[in-house]
């Protein structure tokens, strides 16, 4: 009896679930995603060490001008006086030459002191700091060990950037477990298909349409669909799960995309509270105890801050998985928007801000971060999109068993037609005017996600050349709720 034959010429792969692996999605995915998060991580440590070279340089320029206005009262210490100094940061020692280093004279140096302007400087920021100081034809020089200070500095950026390769390594693994398990489906369906192709019932033309189609999908063509006649219900039934499949894929894959977009938008405002606190250094820090305290607390505070919402933005990419974490507490809004309101007013001295809320506490229950980062957004739009004259009010109040929490501007405006769609991710009413500003389209839908998890909802109300008032409403806090914190 003769053997039965396929009516087509090319034979099955002998292991299709392999042949489906070499298009290999899965480490363009994965490589992507460590990509991204080693840039963002090589850009926070380029901030932290200029941030710390800046602060270095600070210390020791103050330090010397205090030794060196000493010196200008009491005169060059004996050499029975310098054995002492040797258990202090600092040592004067007279020279027997002239002068010799770099001139403080020019404009790259901003942060000396009258007192130091004829000093020459010289320095290894990993052991000392020195300026010899002309002083009528007897010169000296004093020199601020910074060994100390190098030695911690050293060591912190060393833990940090051993947490960051831990953090590298780790969420490399993890995410090469997430995405072969997405990625699951596509190797069964192509082994699936690449059996369906040793049928002999169906047509030549019909598996090949099939096969031609998959192999386009890649991480290049995530939104490629497979379209088919419907003459064979096994076909299309497998091109519509493929379809569906990759619904999901594309979505997570464009989430992922969205991750650096959101990171620069979000880290735009700690950068600049950190900016202008250093500036607040830079003009009083040096004589006023009391702003150079409050300075470095809030330069760690926003260090702080930008640490965890690096960790808030690895999850908003998940967020549609309802993965994010939401750390609920109570807390009072008028406190925060105080906060934030302190803020933007050291970042944009030159704008007019108009604060309403009462005495008595208005409290939720909600994450501080979250919220927190909420009023940001909305502050950073409303500045972004109104002129320089422009008031912004910010509003806290309560109606009932619900907190309205207000931000008003009089600016652009919003034309009707763009309202239903300001939430949505890369939505932006004026493009030109939007890449004026730095907007990434981002903010509001941020804003959107962390009010839907807080239970909440949003009102706007805009009119074109008039201006435009976004209002978050959010459930207040319970009496049980207060009780039981």
């Amino acid at each position: 009896m003769p053997r039965k034959r396929h009516r087509f010429q090319t034979p099955p792969p002998a292991d299709p679930i392999a042949a489906a692996r070499d298009s290999s999605l899965a480490l363009r995915l994965n490589m992507g995603f460590f990509l991204r998060q080693l840039g963002i991580f090589l850009v926070m440590d380029l901030l932290l060490l200029g941030l710390s070279a800046a602060g270095l340089f600070l210390y020791a320029e103050t330090r010397c001008a205090d030794v060196v206005a000493l010196v200008n009262q009491r005169g060059v210490p004996t050499e029975d006086a310098l054995a002492w100094m040797e258990a202090s940061d600092y040592t004067i020692a007279p020279l027997q030459r002239a002068p010799a280093g770099l001139s403080a004279t020019s404009s790259w140096l901003p942060t000396s002191r009258p007192e130091t302007w004829e000093g020459l400087r010289s320095w290894n920021f990993a052991s000392y700091y020195t300026i010899e100081m002309p002083n009528g034809g007897q010169p000296y020089a004093v020199t601020v060990d910074l060994s100390g200070v190098s030695t911690g500095l050293y060591w912190a950026g060393v833990v940090i950037l051993v947490c960051q390769g831990l953090s590298l390594v780790s969420n490399l693994f993890r995410s090469n477990r997430s995405i072969r398990k997405v990625l699951r489906p596509i190797q069964d369906l192509a082994a699936t298909a690449a059996r369906l192709n040793s049928m002999t019932h169906m047509s030549k033309r019909e598996i090949e349409s099939l096969t031609g189609e998959l192999d386009k999908i890649d991480a290049a063509h995530l939104d490629s669909r497979i379209d088919l006649p419907p003459t064979q219900k096994e076909l299309r039934s497998l091109a519509q799960a493929i379809n569906e499949m990759m619904d999901r894929v594309n979505h997570a894959y464009s989430a992922q995309m969205r991750f650096v977009s959101d990171a620069s938008h979000e880290l735009r405002t700690p950068i600049a509270v950190i900016q202008g606190y250093a500036a607040l250094l830079d003009r009083w820090g040096k004589s006023d105890p009391e702003a150079l305290q409050e300075s470095i607390d809030a330069i760690r505070g926003e260090a702080a801050s930008m640490e965890r919402l690096v960790e808030q933005l690895l999850f908003l990419a998940r967020g549609d998985n309802d993965s994010q974490p939401v750390k609920m507490e109570p807390l009072d809004l008028t406190l925060l928007a105080g906060e934030v309101l302190q803020e933007e007013e050291m970042i944009h001295p030159e704008r007019s801000f108009l604060p309403r809320w009462g005495e008595d506490p208005v409290s939720v229950y909600a994450d501080p971060g979250l919220m927190k980062q909420l009023l940001r957004i909305l502050m950073d739009n409303s500045l972004k999109y109104s002129p320089p004259e422009g008031r912004v009010y910010l509003r806290v109040t309560r109606t009932g068993d619900y907190v309205r929490l207000t931000v008003q501007d009089e600016g652009m405006g919003i034309p009707p037609e763009g309202i239903p769609h300001i939430f949505e991710r890369f939505y932006r009413t004026d493009q030109s005017r939007d890449r004026k500003t730095g907007g990434t389209g981002l903010g509001l839908s941020i804003a959107k996600w962390i009010v839907e998890r807080h239970r909440g909802w949003f009102e706007v109300v805009s009119r074109p050349d008039v201006g435009t008032r976004i209002t978050v409403v959010l459930p207040a806090i319970t009496q049980k709720e207060e009780k039981a914190s």
